[in-house]
């Protein structure tokens, strides 16, 4: 008989958003009067932008002419999408990345996940609590944990603690891990970066030969122009970070998929004989094999997204939701709660009151107020006694879901 990936038997009983669904699906089923308004998980609400809505559009009637039809393209991604990203992603910002360094993928999640294809299995590896989950997750599929804990904590990781004495960024490890995540603006506290505080993480990582995994989905919404938006900004990571991006949040692309990972040439990890790798080189050979490369359509659509009209309309998408964050901060502010995040981050961390735990605060408001948020601690252990509310939502959503929530706990 075939056997499994005993791994996955490791993971708690459910993916957080999926717990979520579970959950607003009975509530639903036994309410289905209820108007349910979700600011849960941070999927976008608003149209694809016009300029991309137009050059996928050109890209369809491409397909259809004989002399412009695209087969597979390059794994890769195209070079012109390539060239426009490098541009006006990196070069614009000071920071040394050559189209070459850029890999157009189906998803940032993805390549969270599927990067740990090229390293080994004896790493030390820490992760931020709260955290993506995906980064946790990917690493116990992968067979790199242990089992869990009581507290969800997974053996074999080395968790880094945030929380608002820190302001959310988590102090940097007295000894040596070899794979270290890091998001910014942070998911889920909305907490961001200094260049200071990253500068310490590279001479940390370049000091002891350490890998960065710097998930950058949600640079789009940093405003305060003191703050990096790359890790390439910051002196020495091309020797030590690789980099992950996506149209996901900034683009409205959830639905259509397209994102990018850059991965420097000048970045090398150690084989078993203790020689120095290119992991550009594995990275590609990793895409060449197991991807077959995004469609050109939605390519296309990407590149619009560094036309003129394509900046302008993202830059008014993003304040959509941004201005979203601000109502969201100010109406729980006026509550009585106490709030973070949601300035340079599309995500509000709220302290649950009154001594609630994450996942009865989560009952209450669908309960009480009909609203979906995320419970800290489906983050993290160091989660528990926060909850994250997204922006991404209509106006007129978000308007009615604070106007409730004002109304259960105004004082």
């Amino acid at each position: 008989m075939a056997t499994i990936n005993d791994n996955y038997l490791k993971l708690k009983a459910g993916y957080l958003f999926p717990e979520i669904a579970r959950r607003v699906n009975e509530f639903a089923k036994s309410n289905p009067d209820a108007s349910i308004i979700r600011l849960g998980i941070g999927d976008v609400t608003e149209p694809l932008p016009e300029a991309c809505r137009t050059a996928m559009i050109q890209a369809v009637e491409d397909m259809g002419d004989r002399s412009l039809f695209k087969g597979y393209g390059p794994e890769q991604g195209y070079e012109w999408l390539r060239e426009a990203i490098a541009k006006n992603d990196f070069q614009a910002r000071g920071c040394e990345i050559d189209a070459s360094e850029i890999f157009i993928s189906d998803g940032s999640k993805c390549d969270c996940g599927n990067i740990l294809d090229i390293f080994g299995n004896n790493n030390t590896i820490a992760v931020t609590d709260p955290v993506y989950p995906v980064y946790v997750d990917t690493n116990v599929m992968a067979g790199h944990t242990g089992d869990a804990n009581e507290r969800g904590e997974y053996g074999g990781l080395v968790y880094l603690p945030i929380n608002a004495a820190n302001d959310f960024t988590a102090q940097i490890p007295t000894h040596k891990v070899d794979l270290i995540y890091l998001c910014f603006p942070n998911n889920p506290t909305g907490a961001v970066a200094t260049k200071e505080h990253l500068q310490a993480w590279v001479s940390y990582a370049k000091a002891h030969g350490s890998i960065i995994f710097f998930d950058a989905a949600y640079e789009a919404f940093i405003t305060d122009p003191s703050l990096p938006h790359s890790i390439y900004e910051i002196e020495g990571a091309r020797d030590c970070a690789i980099e992950f991006r996506s149209f996901s949040k900034n683009a409205g692309f959830t639905g259509t998929r397209c994102a990018l990972t850059v991965v420097p040439k000048t970045l090398t990890g150690k084989a078993a004989d203790g020689s120095d790798i290119e992991l550009w080189k594995l990275w590609n050979r990793r895409q060449s094999t197991k991807f077959n490369g995004v469609s050109y359509i939605v390519q296309r659509g990407a590149e619009a997204v560094y036309s003129p009209a394509g900046k302008a309309q993202i830059q008014e998408l993003v304040g959509f939701y941004m201005k979203n964050a601000q109502i969201i901060r100010d109406r729980l502010s006026a509550a009585g709660l106490q709030v973070y995040g949601g300035v340079n981050a599309p995500y509000v961390w709220v302290q649950t009151p009154d001594g609630l735990s994450s996942w009865d605060f989560f009952d209450k408001l669908l309960h009480n107020c009909n609203v979906v948020g995320t419970p800290g601690s489906g983050f993290g252990a160091a989660g528990e006694g926060y909850f994250r509310i997204s922006a991404f939502n209509s106006r007129a959503n978000v308007e009615a879901a604070m106007d409730r929530i004002s109304e259960k706990f105004k004082a």
